[in-house]
């Protein structure tokens, strides 16, 4: 699987239970990342894509549902615990600094994953989102 995240400068995924953010063309960049492939998320990750695409697979246990080359959105940890599955990590950034009780609970460097490419492109309420892809 591939795991899709968003953190903010600090890591943070999430404050009290709740995503920091959302953004509509961060949702069009997943989609096209995944293609015609499933993209697996949680029930709650599913409420952000209205209306739902054919290819969005929502499940209690996505993160043990996607298979070889399958995105999997993941908005909160903890994450490390699924890593030896994951093939690759596609890590969106919000380039800024939102309340969070809830951090990204790994290093991808350390976690022996190499980056290979990063890129910058606006968002619909972010200005400037970053995404780096990650490798195994």
């Amino acid at each position: 699987m591939i795991l899709a995240l968003c953190v903010d400068d600090k890591n943070g995924m999430a404050f009290n239970g709740r995503r920091q953010s959302m953004d509509r063309l961060l949702r069009a960049d997943l989609l096209t990342a995944a293609g015609e492939s499933p993209l697996w998320v949680s029930p709650y990750t599913a409420k952000q894509f209205d209306p739902a695409p054919a290819n969005l697979c929502p499940a209690e246990d996505f993160l043990l549902r996607a298979g070889p080359g399958e995105i999997c959105f993941a908005e909160f940890p903890p994450l490390a615990q699924v890593l030896d599955r994951a093939e690759g990590i596609l890590l969106y950034r919000w380039n800024r600094t939102y309340p969070a009780d809830q951090y990204l609970d790994f290093d991808p460097a350390a976690a022996g994953f190499r980056l290979v490419s990063t890129a910058d492109f606006s968002g619909s309420s972010h200005k400037n989102l970053t995404k780096e892809v990650y490798t195994k």
